[in-house]
């Protein structure tokens, strides 16, 4: 080879190492490219501190750790600095539970349990549920589970003993009136109900939501339907103590009142972005007279569905000014069941107003009256002669609300109370001992929740309200 054949060698390999430099190098910019691309948070000169946090932790922390727990920890303090108390992240477990809490059943066997003097006592069995099969009742008090006593147990562990696959079976032994009784129980679906309905007098049919869940609409069709059928003048809708939900199912209920093509919200998303509206895609139109009931605990898609009757469907709204949560949550679940919840938009009512922080004031005021909004009283409560405090004046008010004397009920658990207590008891065949207890707080709230049931001035004054409408209504005819 000669001297020129060679230097034309040595080009051809100069060439070769740098465009095999050059692939290198856009190799790697490549990839670092697409590494900031997609974890944008590595540009952050913050990331720092928590790579190094992270990796001080893994290799010299004294008690060791894991690693997933220190991601789900920083995911958590991350959305915690915004401040936001909507915007939670829930890892693996919670966020599981999270989006169950929106479907219409879960697994287990069926039973609301109250706790009573340090025993578990079914408060209700649901309709339809495993429990009902097996056929547990009321009152009757769970002594053991699988053998196990449940003396001293707390309600979660409880719930996590009655809950399992769908299919296996949970031996429960029980005290029925005294008597002893063992019973199976295949745990399986159990419905999620948020719907319920019924008839009253004049031809008034109330429907109570007690929060939007995926299968929401669905129930309140059916109950429209029952309602129908069985000859519905006019609608009383409650959304008293309603914290909201899901959004889709509330524009599906609100579709069935709203004008066809009438707005029914708003969503305005960061610097309006994106603004969607909701618009009514009602197939007949609707007649008859609408009141629906609020109160300071009805909140957000609750608000959303207050403001579009309010503002286009002509519902009359009675009650005290709503919560006022005018801000929405998008969720996303991760491929481990951990959620993420963010508020990233806001909404506005039909006519424009926000609404956030200011709530939605009913067309009609009516206050709840004073004995509705005592607090409830803990689970273990015993209270007796001597004792003081805000559970006291709690227990003193109830008392005087359905009729027994206490005295000045200055919040000292007095001779006066203590008599007042007796007398409760002996009338309600309870043991006469003068002392508060779980079991006598509980008929105390029940005979308190009869008395308002008959007496609910929001609810009396909505029905007082639609009779007049329907009456109008027909007297037009």
């Amino acid at each position: 080879m000669n001297k020129f054949g060679e230097k034309a060698m040595k080009q051809r390999r100069t060439t070769v190492v740098v465009v095999m430099l050059l692939l290198l190098v856009g190799g790697f910019a490549g990839g670092r490219l697409s590494i900031l691309l997609q974890y944008p948070i590595v540009k952050d000169k913050a990331f720092g501190n928590l790579s190094y946090a992270y990796n001080e932790i893994m290799h010299d922390y004294l008690n060791g750790a894991q690693s997933k727990a220190l991601v789900d920890g920083a995911a958590e303090g991350m959305v915690g600095s915004l401040q936001d108390p909507y915007s939670v992240y829930l890892s693996e477990d919670k966020g599981e539970a999270y989006v169950q809490s929106y479907q219409d059943h879960f697994v287990g066997i069926g039973v609301e349990i109250r706790q009573q003097d340090g025993a578990f006592i079914i408060d209700s069995v649901i309709k339809g549920a495993p429990a009902e099969k097996a056929k547990l009742l009321k009152e009757d008090e769970i002594v053991s589970i699988d053998g196990k006593s449940v003396q001293g147990w707390t309600f979660d562990e409880l719930k996590e003993k009655l809950q399992g696959k769908s299919g296996s079976t949970v031996t429960l032994q029980v005290n029925r009136s005294g008597k002893t009784m063992t019973m199976k129980v295949v745990r399986g679906d159990v419905p999620v109900l948020t719907v319920y309905s019924e008839m009253k007098a004049g031809g008034i049919g109330e429907i109570t939501i007690s929060r939007f869940a995926e299968k929401t609409a669905d129930e309140f069709d059916a109950a429209i339907k029952s309602l129908q059928k069985k000859g519905m003048k006019s609608l009383l809708l409650d959304l008293r103590g309603n914290p909201g939900g899901l959004l889709n199912p509330t524009i599906e209920i609100a579709n069935r009142f709203v004008p066809k093509d009438k707005t029914i919200v708003q969503v305005v998303y960061k610097g309006e972005k994106r603004v969607l509206t909701h618009k009514s895609t009602q197939k007949e139109p609707w007649t008859l007279p609408i009141a629906i009931l609020v109160d300071a605990h009805t909140a957000s898609s609750a608000e959303v569905l207050t403001a579009a009757l309010k503002d286009t469907a002509g519902a009359q709204v009675v009650g005290e000014k709503t919560f006022g949560k005018g801000i929405v949550q998008n969720f996303n679940q991760l491929k481990d069941g951990s959620v993420l919840k963010l508020t990233e938009a806001q909404w506005r009512t039909p006519d424009g107003q926000w609404i956030h922080k200011k709530g939605i004031d009913p067309n009609v005021v009516v206050a709840a009256p004073d004995y509705a909004l005592l607090p409830r009283l803990d689970a273990g409560l015993k209270l007796t002669v001597g004792d003081y405090g805000d559970k006291v004046v709690t227990v003193q008010k109830m008392l005087q609300t359905i009729g027994y004397d206490t005295g000045q009920g200055s919040g000292i658990y007095d001779a006066a109370t203590s008599e007042a207590v007796r007398s409760f008891q002996q009338k309600e065949s309870l043991p006469v001992t003068g002392d508060m207890n779980d079991l006598t707080a509980y008929r105390v709230l029940t005979k308190l929740m009869d008395k308002y049931k008959v007496e609910d001035p929001q609810r009396n004054k909505a029905m007082e309200l639609l009779q007049a409408a329907e009456s109008g209504a027909a007297a037009n005819k």
